[in-house]
């Protein structure tokens, strides 16, 4: 027997408050999340896009929940079934094009799929490589090519020249790429010199804060979906634990760091927001002493400023942003970052009046170390130089060593090889 207006009107209404229920649950579950994904289709903005989005853009056209920024997922200025469709053909990876928005805040649509890379940035390019599209990769910046052991096969592509932020347009238009990708900063000079024909994608892959998003982001755009889920696991489970200790650490009871960016006797720099060494400080449990509410980038200081501070550790990423960087995978000689360790302890007055000097508390990493997707293990090792008692059984060697087998899969042994931390692991 069939059933009668009433009853349909009624089944339809109670089908949608189910619905509605099921999407505020989600709702709940996916705020406590730190990263909404920047893809247009996100209509819930959570961390991902799944069914959910489907359902939640069908109650939009029911005019049951309010349009989101995301929620157009065709970017046509209209929510309708069309939407629907480009969602589940993301769930299902054989959409068309994907519209994002980049690190630089630019909606970009892209062509899909992704064929011909050039690559500007050496963390991009270790980004791409760790998400299992090398192959697509055709030209990269000069300053991969120093990536020789990290990224063997890739840092012998084609140069498009040394510099990131000014590459040579013309080297680029030789490669014939599809898609350019670029540091976030530099996105929107880069696209008004090269034709529409090419997809400029601006990203980092050196900030901590925003390395899960961008990592998600990119396995949509390179169809590796897989393997950026396997690395967030991987991200998730080493950061997550160190939180979990840090955020037992009272505040009076965190130490007090400088993060040392180089410089001479009477100043030297330091690294504040939007760079990697603050937010791995933070995330470690340390109070960059340098840091004022809303500054950022890299600032000099004065070291009789850093003398009446009394910083308990001074933490230093070594990084000259080429050739004959000291450290890394391909030397096995740290004489060039003791001259770091050195260069800092002999500044006048901190053997004296530095706890961090007194204590033997001065650490050194390079910055093809710090910087990058295997982060993790740099945050390890800063965990570890901040409260060696708290961490004691962390082993960011062993951590080390579990991206470099399962994301770039090369030969190499953290063990044995490279240079990476100074003075060396238990000294």
């Amino acid at each position: 027997m069939g059933m009668d207006e009433k009853e349909v009107i009624n089944m339809k209404i109670n089908i949608l408050a189910g619905i509605t229920i099921l999407l505020l649950l989600a709702s709940s579950a996916s705020a406590s999340e730190d990263y909404t994904l920047g893809i247009f289709g996100n209509a819930n903005e959570d961390e991902t896009i799944n069914m959910q989005d489907v359902t939640y853009t069908e109650l939009i056209i029911l005019e049951y929940r309010d349009e989101t920024e995301l929620s157009d997922a065709k970017h046509d200025g209209m929510i309708n079934m069309q939407d629907v469709t480009q969602i589940e053909l993301v769930i299902l990876g054989k959409e068309k094009e994907l519209t994002i928005v980049d690190s630089a805040g630019r909606i970009v649509t892209v062509k899909k799929p992704i064929e011909r890379i050039v690559v500007t940035l050496r963390e991009f390019t270790h980004a791409i490589v760790a998400l299992g599209a090398k192959d697509r990769i055709v030209g990269i910046a000069g300053s991969v090519s120093t990536y020789n052991t990290l990224l063997p096969e890739v840092s012998k592509l084609p140069s498009i020249g040394m510099e990131w932020w000014d590459p040579d347009i013309e080297a680029i238009l030789e490669l014939n790429p599809d898609t350019v990708c670029v540091i976030g900063m530099s996105a929107s000079p880069i696209q008004e010199k090269l034709p529409d024909t090419i997809t400029v994608i601006g990203m980092y892959f050196f900030r901590p804060e925003t390395m899960k998003e961008e990592m998600e982001k990119l396995g949509y755009l390179l169809d590796t979906e897989d393997v950026a889920d396997r690395y967030l696991e991987w991200h998730d489970k080493y950061v997550n634990a160190i939180n979990e200790k840090v955020s037992e650490i009272s505040e009076e009871n965190k130490v007090k760091v400088f993060l040392d960016g180089g410089g001479g006797i009477s100043s030297r720099g330091t690294y504040l927001t939007g760079t990697t060494m603050h937010p791995i400080c933070v995330m470690a449990g340390g109070i960059n002493i340098a840091y004022m509410e809303g500054s950022s980038g890299y600032r000099e200081v004065e070291t009789e400023w850093i003398l009446d501070q009394k910083p308990d550790v001074i933490a230093c990423m070594a990084c000259t942003g080429g050739p004959g960087e000291p450290g890394g995978y391909d030397t096995e000689d740290d004489s060039g970052m003791k001259a770091c360790y050195d260069e800092i302890i002999e500044l006048p007055g901190f053997k004296e009046g530095v706890p961090a000097v007194i204590n033997d508390r001065v650490f050194v990493m390079p910055c093809v170390y710090t910087c990058g997707p295997h982060y993790p293990a740099s945050l390890a090792t800063t965990a570890k130089w901040f409260y060696p008692d708290l961490f004691e059984d962390l082993n960011p060697q062993a951590i080390h060593q579990e991206y470099l087998d399962t994301f770039l899969g090369i030969d190499y042994n953290v063990y044995e090889q490279g240079v990476f931390v100074y003075p060396p692991f238990g000294s």
